[in-house]
């Protein structure tokens, strides 16, 4: 008889078709994210000069399009709990090629706003929360094997797509550009998501958790979850570090410019900055094995505070500027991993896809408001180097509320 419980057993694929669903993931969220995410970072400079629009107002619209996939991030956690990713993420893969076409001919600022938010529809079908949820349920208690090569992988999407869009630029300009992108979108995501996809979603059903993870009892109900202390904590807590972390890596590359590197160099330190978000998720499976979730949380969140202000404090070389990256990049890493598993390694859901998607919606809220408010604070502090000095403060702050995220245990009912 199946217990009502909150993991998955991993009875709705065989061995091998959990390896391809992971394969396909791995590729889709390096295209998607390079595509919709760290192309814009080295494109937006050429945007402003271009239309003539205010480089705040550029990045506004690309904050505009991540608040929309914050919101509809929420509807499509419950329609991964019903029906799996295969309808969800090929339906997401095929609005953003459009998307990204009309941002590439957005005549006006308003039509260029418009194709951003399209593209957030995309980005909460396609990004990282709903192959979360999709390796969750299909790997069950093996999931942060399966998030942890996930994330690896997927840690190169800057490193191949920032250099991408840099040397696409000169040849084709940021409208012909984008076009590319859109075409390597359509190439890649669709068919695979449609195609490497498919198999069973299994039911939830009751399942041991992870060791040593602070896990909840199993018939936790989810509303109680929702309104606990420690998980408004968790979700203040990793939100600070989105925040502090997606501001970092927009506004880095305006960061070394004004440090008089060049575009390409500036794109290359982005792009390696990747590479070291590999290296610093190489190392999390021991972090998580040697540390409690607790500590693990506070220790991650306080080195992505000194990393960020380490890029704030340095004035060169370029040497310098492009190590303090990676170090940067290797702190983003480690908090990816920290927050793909945050939920998991507190609690045992019945429905992982409706909570993921509500402690995503901030999350993601902040994702969308930090590269807007990189640059919109940039003028009033008196430059990038203040943006980040307050970013790493955040961060900070987050290492401190970290020490309350764990729920407390209580008996079976």
């Amino acid at each position: 008889m199946r217990h009502p419980g909150i993991v998955t057993r991993m009875d709705g694929l065989s061995r091998r078709g959990r390896r391809r669903v992971l394969l396909v993931l791995c590729v889709t969220e390096i295209t998607s994210w390079g595509v919709l995410y760290y192309a814009f970072p080295v494109l937006a400079p050429s945007i402003a000069a271009d239309t003539g629009w205010s480089v705040p107002a550029v990045t506004a619209a690309f904050s505009a399009g991540l608040l929309v996939s914050a919101a509809v991030g929420i509807p499509v956690g419950r329609l991964l709990d019903r029906h799996g990713p295969r309808w969800v993420m090929t339906a997401g893969s095929a609005v953003a090629v459009p998307a990204v076409a009309l941002i590439a001919t957005a005549g006006s600022y308003p039509a260029f706003v418009a194709a951003w938010l399209l593209a957030g529809v995309a980005q909460a079908a396609t990004l990282y929360p709903p192959a979360f949820a999709a390796l969750t349920r299909w790997w069950g208690p093996d999931r942060v094997r399966a998030l942890t090569g996930l994330t690896l992988v997927a840690g190169l999407a800057s490193t191949v797509f920032a250099p991408l869009s840099a040397a696409l630029l000169e040849p084709f300009g940021w409208r012909g550009s984008y076009l590319v992108l859109a075409a390597i979108l359509a190439a890649v995501c669709v068919p695979a998501h449609l195609f490497g996809l498919r198999g069973r979603w299994p039911d939830p059903v009751a399942d041991p958790a992870p060791a040593g993870a602070a896990v909840a009892p199993p018939d936790d109900d989810p509303s109680r979850i929702l309104r606990s202390r420690a998980f408004v904590l968790t979700t203040v807590t990793v939100t600070l570090g989105a925040f502090t972390s997606f501001a970092v890596a927009v506004n880095q590359v305006p960061l070394l410019l004004d440090r008089d590197l060049s575009t390409g160099l500036a794109a290359w330190a982005l792009g390696l900055g990747g590479l070291g978000q590999v290296l610093g998720r190489l190392g999390y499976p021991l972090l998580a094995r040697r540390s409690g979730v607790r500590g693990r949380t506070s220790w991650l969140m306080a080195a992505l505070a000194a990393t960020t202000v380490l890029l704030a404090a340095l004035p060169g070389p370029a040497w310098a500027l492009v190590a303090a990256a990676v170090l940067a990049g290797a702190a983003r890493g480690m908090f990816t991993l920290l927050q793909a598993t945050a939920l998991a390694d507190r609690w045992r859901p019945r429905v992982y896809g409706r909570l993921n998607g509500i402690a995503s919606a901030p999350v993601m809220v902040a994702v969308a408001v930090s590269p807007w408010a990189g640059s919109a604070l940039a003028g009033p502090l008196g430059g990038y180097p203040q943006v980040f000095v307050l970013l790493g403060a955040a961060a900070l702050l987050a290492a401190g509320l970290a020490l309350g995220t764990v729920p407390q245990r209580h008996p079976p009912r």
